[in-house]
């Protein structure tokens, strides 16, 4: 009725935001959560270098079930981002570890939590609501939306796109389902997924990732944590991690291509889709 550009939403105590926003095809779709995060991260660092307030000492924070597009372009930018635990303790504490070395500026996790600037110390939709506005305002003094932006960056970076499929195995053997799951990714890991090779396993309860093709290993720099990842050699990434509290199990892929122009976004975005259910059938998980 409105014919909006954007329309958000919080939960009920505000500390995650979802956006809606128009597509190439003038369609409402839902930006996941790591689609708003790469938005924000990328506006924050874009925004501190064009008013000239970026610092050499700039950071950025983010879970390692997080897009590594974020990676990618931090890195573009010269600026340091962190790969944290899954919670925003992990970041915050990141930040108590970092004060007085380097700038955190943003902060965030695909499960469309946002933490802006360090005043807050956890996930805060408030100032989310705020900022995502006024990315979408920039857009639009310059005749263009958000999907155009998130567009231009993919792109520039490559076209990246994540799932998540969630497993609940009910009954008094539920939780022992799952551990077996674990052990036997950990113990068995496969070597090939959709025909490409696994280049890496990341145990980060062992604190150790494996380069699969020699065997040598290498330390994980970050508290224990029952999560293992699998990462091809096509540079996708696939996480598993289960529940602490209930008889649950994600997983999460990542899988990125480049995209020759936005003409392609819609053919391109139909291959990494069928890549991922390629993946989740393959791994048993549908």
């Amino acid at each position: 009725a409105l014919d909006a550009d954007i329309l958000l939403g919080t939960d009920p105590d505000a500390d995650r935001v979802g956006v809606g926003v128009k597509n190439n095809k003038g369609e409402w779709i839902l930006l996941n959560g790591n689609q708003t995060a790469l938005l924000a991260f990328n506006y924050m660092i874009e925004a501190r270098k064009a008013k000239g307030i970026a610092q050499p000492n700039d950071m950025v924070v983010k879970t390692i079930v997080t897009t590594d597009m974020i990676d990618a372009f931090a890195k573009a930018s010269e600026v340091a981002c962190y790969n944290v635990l899954t919670g925003f303790k992990w970041i915050s504490s990141l930040i108590k570890e970092k004060e007085g070395k380097e700038k955190y500026i943003i902060g965030g996790e695909e499960s469309f939590g946002l933490m802006i600037g360090d005043e807050v110390r956890d996930k805060d939709a408030v100032s989310a609501v705020v900022m995502i506005c006024e990315m979408a305002a920039y857009e639009k003094n310059k005749g263009r939306s958000l999907f155009d932006k998130l567009t231009d960056l993919y792109v520039q970076y490559g076209f990246y796109k994540e799932n998540l499929v969630s497993i609940t195995k009910k009954g008094m053997d539920g939780a022992t389902q799952i551990a077996a799951m674990m052990e036997t990714y950990r113990n068995n890991p496969p070597q090939k997924i959709d025909g490409v090779a696994v280049a890496k396993l990341l145990d980060y309860e062992l604190q150790q990732g494996t380069n699969l093709a020699d065997g040598s290993l290498f330390k994980i720099d970050l508290p224990k944590s029952n999560v293992l990842q699998f990462l091809l050699a096509d540079g996708t990434k696939i996480s598993a991690r289960p529940s602490g509290t209930e008889p649950k199990i994600k997983f999460y892929f990542s899988v990125n291509t480049p995209l020759a122009n936005a003409d392609a976004f819609d053919v391109t975005e139909k291959k990494l889709d069928e890549k991922i259910a390629r993946i989740i059938i393959e791994m048993g998980l549908k």
